[in-house]
């Protein structure tokens, strides 16, 4: 690849190899492979895995619609994109379907040719149509409503060449680059001559490593690696996807999933429960060696996970009552006597991260704020920015559930006829929606909302019933673990804007519609260097903060692992920023 000047817009831009939100690229032109994987690594054998638990069968080969649940990995191993990262560099990514970016000063457009030799499953080739057709098709109200928020500030892709696509912004935001060229692209003959959302069990046709192979529909399946791959050579290719078949088995609850991978069903498994690593990773194939458990380190942001409040029912719309609910988790005991003292506490949006808001607004984030301050009460200038309640000592949970049962108070919440009541004599009952584990957790948290007269329902459900009422927002309250970025962008608009609030099937559970919160948003995806970024995005915290719209849980700092031993091997660098399942299914190889 090689550097090129052309003269399309006022001010000269170039056409590179990659782009870099913020500063320069790490790689240079014609790089071999990324540092992080084995070049040399043999290609043959099989994995096998198991995907998160909250997917518990499925129903359909199309990942970008709405309605339905496609299969593990699909994404991932099938479908690629413009550019694509890597991960000892958060804010950048590197030509694959395109073999160059060219990005103006402007920065109101990026300009992408393809790479000639880049083709899809079928054997034709990736053109210039096939992008805007996919980026077409999913801002249409055919697919998930998502990709209408991310891609909401792009105001259209033009086909400027066989092999030569732009992308015209409504507004200059260096991240946008990345956003269309992380656009998941495919042909359009998939599906030809139905509308998009009734594109159901047909095979994708997509560029990527792999294809569909075998499967069991609700039990498992399996991706073949393509002999015929396009850019099995590529620098950003080199060394990665090794195995010929990837399959993954899917389990209807956390129990069969365990005791199946200590069967040798399966190759590698990930736990989230500090209870289970703890008591059940445990036994005579661990101590021979035959299973390998591990703790394996990262950079990653810390993730965020906690009890998310639907602020659009109405006994959740006073602040006081969330704040209230809250007060009544317990983290310090949960995290002693259940959890090993494995877990870190969540403090905000942003865990141990630089964009975490701390104590009183100062410096570059309190001038961000000023900018709003007719939008914002005036606690968010005066008081320092919330932490969760703790009951290590000299607090304790009877203190904090004597102040939420002031806050309810004061919302009008009292007790009385053996129950708390509103002056209408409705009782106060909150659901919890869980497809399987959470009973533990939340046993305790439902016995202290107990002793302010709030009765916990638990509603345990497969996974695809609690998806549906979750895209209409029924329910009160639910678990989400978002994973932490180094650079938020864009999907805050799906988490958090006013719009998404009112957008069924969007991120934004909470109902989060605050003018404030827009404008923060709207600053944070406009950034055009880092220091802009965190300044924004501690703002954001901090506004988020002070709206209670969660009751904070736990992340752990490692990523525990289980893996079977003397099948396989991996390269000798781990890369900063990674998930552990995309390390093993890309870079990881069968031990000859």
């Amino acid at each position: 690849m090689k550097f090129l000047i052309l003269f399309l817009f006022p001010a000269c831009a170039l056409a590179a190899h990659g782009y870099s939100q913020f500063g320069e690229l790490k790689y240079q032109p014609g790089f071999e492979h990324f540092e992080w994987v084995n070049p040399a690594a043999p290609k043959g054998g099989a994995l096998e895995l198991a995907p998160p638990l909250r997917i518990t069968n499925f129903d359909k080969f199309n990942p970008f619609t709405l309605k339905g649940t496609a299969p593990p990995g699909l994404g991932a191993l099938v479908f690629e994109t413009l550019l694509t990262g890597t991960m000892d560099e958060p804010t950048a990514a590197y030509g694959l379907l395109a073999e160059d970016i060219e990005v103006p000063a402007d920065k109101m457009s990026a300009t992408f040719r393809l790479n000639p030799a880049a083709k899809f499953v079928d054997g034709s080739p990736v053109m210039a149509a096939d992008v805007k057709h996919s980026f077409d098709t999913l801002m249409s109200k055919q697919a998930a409503p998502q990709y209408r928020v991310v891609f909401g500030d792009v105001k259209q892709a033009v086909v400027i060449g066989p092999r030569t696509v732009r992308f015209e912004f409504v507004r200059a935001n260096a991240e946008l680059p990345l956003l269309v060229g992380g656009l998941p692209v495919f042909s359009r003959a998939w599906g030809a001559g139905k509308p998009f959302d009734q594109v159901v069990m047909e095979q994708p046709i997509a560029s990527g490593p792999y294809k569909i192979g075998r499967m069991n529909f609700g039990r498992d399946i399996t991706y073949d690696r393509r002999d015929d791959y396009w850019a099995k050579d590529l620098g950003v290719r080199k060394g990665m996807y090794n195995f010929d078949r990837v399959t993954y088995k899917i389990y209807k609850d956390n129990l069969a999933q365990t005791e199946a991978f200590k069967a040798g069903e399966f190759d590698y498994l990930r736990s989230f429960s500090a209870r289970e690593w703890a008591r059940v990773y445990v036994g005579k194939k661990f101590d021979s060696g035959e299973l390998i458990r591990e703790e394996w380190q990262h950079r990653n942001a810390g993730d965020f996970q906690g009890f998310l409040i639907n602020t659009r029912r109405e006994k959740f719309k006073d602040v006081r009552v969330r704040q209230a609910i809250g007060l009544a988790y317990d983290f310090e005991w949960i995290n002693r006597q259940l959890a090993y003292n494995a877990y870190t506490r969540v403090r905000g949006y942003f865990n141990n991260s630089d964009f975490e808001a701390k104590g009183l607004p100062e410096g570059e984030e309190a001038k961000v704020l000023q900018s709003l301050k007719n939008k914002l009460p005036e606690k968010i200038f005066t008081q320092e920015v919330p932490l969760p309640p703790t009951t290590n000592p000299p607090g304790s949970l009877r203190d904090n559930l004597r102040k939420a049962r002031h806050l309810l108070a004061e919302a009008g919440w009292t007790y009385r006829d053996g129950a708390l009541r509103n002056a209408k004599g409705e009782a106060f009952t909150v659901e919890y929606l869980d497809s399987g584990g959470g009973e533990r957790g939340t046993a305790p948290y439902f016995q202290a909302l107990g002793r302010l007269g709030i009765e916990g329902q638990y509603r345990r459900a497969d996974f695809a019933l609690i998806q549906k009422r979750l895209d209409v927002f029924d329910f009160d309250l639910f678990t989400v673990r978002i994973p932490g970025r180094e650079a938020p962008g864009s999907e805050l608009l799906d988490r958090f804007g006013s719009q998404s609030a009112d957008t069924e099937g969007s991120s934004n559970w909470m109902g989060v519609h605050d003018p404030a919160v827009d404008a923060l948003v709207n600053l944070a995806v406009s950034s055009k260097t880092r220091p802009e970024l965190v300044a924004r995005l501690r703002a954001l915290d901090r506004v988020l903060r002070h709206g209670y719209y969660v009751v904070p849980q736990y992340y752990s700092t490692t990523s525990r692992v289980s893996y079977r031993s003397g099948k396989f091997e991996q390269p000798a660098v781990k890369p900063l920023y990674y998930s552990a399942e995309d390390w093993v299914t890309t870079t990881w190889w069968r031990k000859q």
